[in-house]
């Protein structure tokens, strides 16, 4: 048996969280197609027959902003490199530019450092992968290289493959079933943010944070009440949306999918906070989570 802690890092949206969600076989990082999706360090967990794969999905490296917040998504990149047996270093298919420099100046040269290439499918013209990889594979001593789709499942297998031979020999770290280290309370707060990234407009996003006032289980329901943070008065507004649909929206959809992955009945409340600056505010920060990792 072997057993041991993989860390999945790169530039925002090439598709990291997409990768653990598909390596583990269900939903535990949320996702959109916008950048800077992921702000926290979130464990999935794959048992086989032979080994257990601890994957840790980071925030995409931070080179634009330097608020409170972002600060924080790099050092969570930072200490999850220096706590793993691997690393996975995802790009994506044709593109590498400063943003994927950045990132493999930070990769460990005592560890083994597999390079995934997402979004193969994408590529219309299959032969310009090779040169590519060539191309790539050139600028660190990686242990192998791997194209896959995450999106499509595309040789996701063959990864685990190849990063099995690299994880220490020992006794699982969790029991077979779990899938995640992350409390329900914390993936309730993720799911609900995930709504706010698909609903809303381009900038809403990041400028909301989601908070679990209570988490209550009463036999087989979950009984929520989340917060979310908002920066500004007419940003309270956007989220609620006319007549509250926009809201109700967000809840009816994060309810749903927090009833697929804990397996019971949830009652939602959400409610819409302005706090001005909240991104620039350490301590708001730390309590939210942002330091973990």
């Amino acid at each position: 048996m072997r057993a041991g802690y993989v860390a999945i890092v790169g530039r925002p949206n090439v598709g990291k969280s997409t990768l653990l969600n598909r390596l583990v076989g269900q939903k535990i990082s949320i996702t959109s197609h916008r950048p800077q999706t992921t702000r926290h360090r979130i464990t999935g967990i794959l048992t086989t027959s032979d080994a257990q794969f601890v994957f840790v999905d980071t925030p995409g490296f931070q080179t634009k902003h330097s608020s409170a917040l972002n600060r924080a998504m790099n050092r969570s990149v930072k200490r999850s490199l220096e706590a793993v047996d691997a690393v996975v270093f995802v790009i994506e298919a044709l593109h590498f530019d400063r943003r994927d420099e950045i990132v493999l100046d930070l990769l460990p040269e005592d560890r083994p450092v597999i390079l995934v290439i997402n979004k193969i499918d994408r590529v219309e013209d299959k032969s310009l992968l090779l040169p590519f990889m060539e191309k790539v594979s050139k600028r660190f001593s990686f242990s192998s290289v791997v194209p896959v789709s995450a999106e499509k499942g595309i040789q996701v297998e063959a990864l685990s493959k190849a990063v099995e031979p690299f994880l220490p020999e020992g006794e699982a770290i969790f029991g077979e079933d779990e899938i995640t280290e992350r409390s329900e309370r914390f993936l309730a707060s993720e799911l609900v943010r995930e709504k706010l990234f698909r609903l809303l407009g381009e900038e809403i996003p990041y400028s909301t944070a989601v908070e679990i006032e209570s988490f209550e289980l009463e036999g087989e329901m979950r009984r929520i009440r989340a917060l979310i943070l908002v920066d500004k008065p007419n940003q309270k507004a956007i989220v609620i949306g006319k007549k509250g649909e926009k809201l109700k929206a967000i809840a009816s959809r994060a309810r749903i999918d927090m009833e697929k992955l804990f397996g019971g009945k949830v009652f939602l409340e959400i409610w819409v906070k302005v706090k001005s600056g909240w991104g620039d505010d350490e301590r708001l920060i730390k309590s939210l989570g942002y330091e973990e990792g």
